[in-house]
């Protein structure tokens, strides 16, 4: 089976991981959010992958690096209802911790992609 480029991305990869970890972390929150805040925050955390894996496809650097932007958009709307969900005490203060440093992490790795992205397409346009 064919590897696409996105798949072999380490920031993707950790973005896949911490889906899965945020839908363990949303299956203890009450069911009266499962339209609500449940439903956002599995959409925002999917939105962190899925706009890195769309960005490759992409054939311009510039418009790879736009991707990453809405990619890191979506990690930032992650943290915010993390923030919240532990404001409403739906985490804990370790699950909001260990969470909150992955997606760190995340964005770190997503702002050197494209950091890598605007500096190939600056070199190109020389």
């Amino acid at each position: 089976m064919y590897t696409f480029s996105f798949e072999k991305l380490e920031v993707w990869q950790n973005s896949r991981m911490f889906i899965l970890d945020i839908y363990k972390l949303t299956s203890k929150f009450p069911t009266n959010e499962l339209f609500g805040l449940t439903s956002q925050i599995k959409r925002s955390s999917a939105s962190i992958a899925t706009n890195i894996a769309e960005g490759t496809s992409r054939n311009t650097n510039k418009d790879k690096a736009h991707f990453l932007t809405i990619s890191y958009s979506s990690a930032m709307e992650t943290l915010n209802h993390l923030i919240i969900s532990k404001d409403l005490d739906y985490i804990s203060d370790v699950d909001y911790t260990q969470s909150r440093e992955k997606i760190e992490k995340i964005c770190n790795q997503i702002n050197s992609l494209k950091k890598y992205y605007l500096s190939k397409e600056q070199y190109a346009a020389n």
